[in-house]
């Protein structure tokens, strides 16, 4: 798991025990460096979100959304500017936040990029709630919706504020004078700045509406977006992939089981009791929420082994018998049963096609 996430999002819990919403810490710290330019000052800023110098060392590592939430409305408090979440959006753009960015800038189309940032949505925001943060496309009779999903971005207006901003700010920026956007609608109540949201989006602008989303013409997902990189596209969403892995291995139960065994699996068969008791739960009531999602701890257990067995025997280059110790069997003879069970070949004869 990459450092960044578990030091940043360990421990912190969400309403149902599981990982609280995060955030790229690119977010952040941009955001801290806007502010103090404008005249917060940087401690001050830090303290509101219970952020250290630290968590934001690494521009891909996360940090909570509610330490980013307090931070817009801090900045808005300390810059004396309550349309500071706006600014905010358009200072920067995506790539310079965000390695989603860097992707989608690689990419050849509008709608190859808007396809990545799909799937990768969850390393900008990751809310918690499956689908919410992500975003869709809807044809109309006038164009293409494209929206964000989640309630947050109505419980927090300024989440909705800085994405659309800059959203904005990169259609003028690679379209100039096209006109794609015929019109932006938000979920939140009309704010006293109106006259910024009309400087900045130049359309049509819906407030108390049923989503947020631009609507944009139907030719704008074909533009292209100049000669792609496909090398550097190729690098970038590799490393996007081992990002988003790690954020799924701290937000999904069965992500969080495999972080509580792997430490544990040489001291034998960690008891299901233990596990659940880490997560903060009772035994049946994990039981219960691994049955709802088609799963069981004794699944999770043996795929975990069997995943590894292969890493240690192969990339590790270890023993067999350093591999069953590692894996927590009572001995090599029944780390060979169980490996036949999953390949249908010994432990041995996988040594010696590596070898």
């Amino acid at each position: 798991m990459t450092a960044a996430i578990k030091k940043v999002t360990s421990g912190v819990k969400g309403k149902s025990g599981g990982t609280a919403p995060t955030v790229a810490a690119g977010f952040a710290k941009a955001l801290i460096e806007l502010a103090v330019s404008k005249g917060a000052d940087e401690r001050q800023l830090r303290e509101r979100a219970g952020l250290r110098p630290g968590d934001l060392a690494d521009q891909d590592g996360r940090v909570p959304l509610a330490g980013h939430i307090a931070l817009l409305k801090a900045a808005a408090e300390l810059c004396h500017d309550p349309a500071f979440a706006l600014r905010f959006g358009e200072a920067y753009s995506m790539p310079e936040l965000s390695i989603v960015g860097l992707i989608g800038q690689s990419s050849g189309t509008v709608a190859e990029a808007y396809a990545r940032a799909q799937h990768f949505s969850p390393l900008m925001i990751d809310t918690g709630d499956a689908g919410s943060g992500r975003f869709e496309s809807v044809p109309c009779k006038d164009g293409v919706w494209m929206a964000v999903k989640g309630d947050i971005y109505l419980e927090h207006p300024q989440l909705a504020e800085s994405a659309f901003a800059r959203g904005m700010s990169y259609f003028t920026q690679m379209f100039p004078g096209r006109g794609y956007v015929k019109a932006v609608h938000f979920r939140h109540s009309e704010p006293s700045y109106r006259g910024e949201y009309e400087r900045i989006f130049r359309c049509p602008i819906v407030f108390n509406s049923d989503r947020n989303a631009f609507l944009i013409d139907e030719t704008f997902l074909s533009q292209e977006l100049g000669a792609p990189n496909r090398y550097m596209l190729g690098v970038l969403s590799a490393r996007a992939e081992t990002l988003l892995k790690d954020l799924e291995s701290t937000t999904t139960l069965k992500g969080r089981i495999e972080s509580l065994l792997i430490p544990r699996l040489h001291t034998g068969d960690p008891g299901m009791d233990e596990i659940a008791k880490h997560l903060g739960f009772s035994r049946p009531t994990l039981y219960r929420k691994l049955k709802a999602e088609g799963l069981s701890y004794e699944r999770i257990l043996d795929d975990l082994r069997r995943t590894l067995a292969h890493r240690y025997l192969e990339k590790d280059e270890l023993s067999v018998g350093e591999t069953a110790h590692r894996l927590g069997f009572s001995d090599p003879t029944a780390f060979s049963r169980a490996f036949k069970r999953w390949t249908g070949a010994s432990p041995g004869s996988r040594k010696k096609r590596t070898s």
